[in-house]
């Protein structure tokens, strides 16, 4: 059976049983009955990890350890709001650091993450209303005007599922939700490719 454990672009947690290209942490979500109904972050450093690092293993969703969350890709994963994690996925981190707008220390720029992808006290996302979707840089992604979410790549919309892109389409008409915060798609502008289940 499946865990709660798959992160979609547009916050929600499921149960889905493709495997998941990237691991991420937000936290002990969990309890011995499963995901939180409700609680979906625990703290401000959300970082997305290699599925295997230094050959360790882990008892997933283990009492009083951080909830394992997956991801389909990267992409998918800075949609959530993560961001590569500075230990297992240091080159990465470097990368994405030199390519953002943003200085100081990570605390600094988690702080400023969570405000462009968290709303307070409800557990939501924050999304980001857009004229349209001309002009974004691959890897971002939007939430359409009839609630699909799907990813901007080589000028075409490729629609999410959790196991994969469905046939690319068009770039949406109209008024559409970016749903990756906009300092990671500044990063995506100034040179930085997350790695995409299409590539």
């Amino acid at each position: 059976m499946a865990r709660q454990n798959r992160v979609q672009p547009t916050r929600d947690i499921i149960a889905h049983p493709a495997r998941g290209g990237f691991m991420g942490n937000r936290g002990i979500l969990h309890k011995a009955q499963g995901l939180h109904p409700k609680r979906r972050w625990a703290h401000r450093n959300w970082v997305c990890c290699r599925l295997s690092y230094k050959g360790n293993r882990r008892e997933l969703m283990a009492p009083g350890r951080y909830t394992e969350l997956f991801f389909l890709d990267e992409a998918v994963a800075f949609a959530a709001g993560h961001r590569p994690c500075a230990q297992c996925r240091n080159a990465a981190y470097r990368d994405f650091r030199a390519c953002l707008p943003l200085i100081g220390p990570a605390a600094a720029l988690d702080r400023q993450l969570h405000h462009e992808r968290a709303i307070a006290r409800r557990f939501a996302q924050r999304r980001h209303p857009l004229p349209d979707a001309t002009d974004l840089p691959d890897g971002s992604f939007v939430l359409t005007s009839d609630g699909t979410a799907g990813l901007i790549y080589e000028t075409a919309f490729h629609p999410y599922r959790p196991e994969g892109y469905a046939s690319a389409r068009a770039l949406p008409r109209g008024p559409v939700q970016l749903l990756t915060p906009p300092s990671i798609v500044a990063a995506f502008r100034n040179g930085y490719r997350p790695r995409m289940a299409l590539d």
